[in-house]
């Protein structure tokens, strides 16, 4: 078992009451299920099922369609996701060494084949809890330019680099997802390489 995984139990042990505070908070607030399962696109396309905290409802339109999801999310749910609080539950996903701490966030099994050898590419390592397109804008970004990111990540992983992302994936759980003037140029310069390279 690599340290990794071996940190992710430990922290799933230590942070329990938390674990189970949130989930009574989800069981009065939203209901049944707590959990939200997913299949999703591991290392390699190996598919593995992700698990986080359920931050939407499933509500729908009178033709049975699911409502946007701005109009589906919970206040319990906004407050999980702005806080990032909704991945802790992946921690067993680490734990059982389908992820790591630090990596591209794991996408759709049909979202990885659409992309072709850029979605072959990203799979080269396991995904993340979070990882640098979710340090960069995440959901101020489009999938295109996050796709560059990670890329670029790929490339470039390192101890260091992981280290920089945990501590700004901090931050961002601080002060909410915005990409500031400087670090614009940075994302873009990134992500127009990381293009240049893989259309090569």
């Amino acid at each position: 078992m690599r340290l990794g995984q071996i940190t992710a139990a430990l922290v799933l042990v230590a942070a329990s009451p938390v674990l189970a505070a949130l989930a009574g908070l989800i069981l009065v607030g939203q209901g049944r299920p707590i959990l939200f399962r997913q299949a999703r696109s591991g290392q390699h396309g190996k598919t593995f099922t992700l698990i986080k905290f359920r931050s939407m409802q499933d509500t729908r339109d009178g033709a049975g369609l699911l409502l946007p999801d701005a109009d589906r999310t919970t206040r319990i749910g906004a407050f999980l996701r702005r806080s990032r609080l909704d991945e802790v539950p992946g921690l067993w996903n680490v734990a059982r060494g389908e992820m790591n701490w630090i990596g591209p966030r794991p996408l759709l099994p049909p979202t990885i084949r659409d992309l072709g050898e850029r979605g072959r590419e990203r799979c080269r390592v396991r995904p993340g809890l979070t990882g640098y397109s979710q340090i960069s804008g995440n959901t101020l970004l489009d999938l295109d330019e996050k796709i560059a990111l990670d890329l670029w990540y790929v490339k470039q992983r390192s101890f260091w680099l992981d280290a920089s992302i945990f501590a700004r994936t901090l931050g961002v759980i601080v002060l909410g997802e915005r990409l500031r003037n400087h670090l614009d140029g940075e994302v873009r310069a990134r992500a127009t390489c990381s293009d240049r390279r893989t259309n090569n």
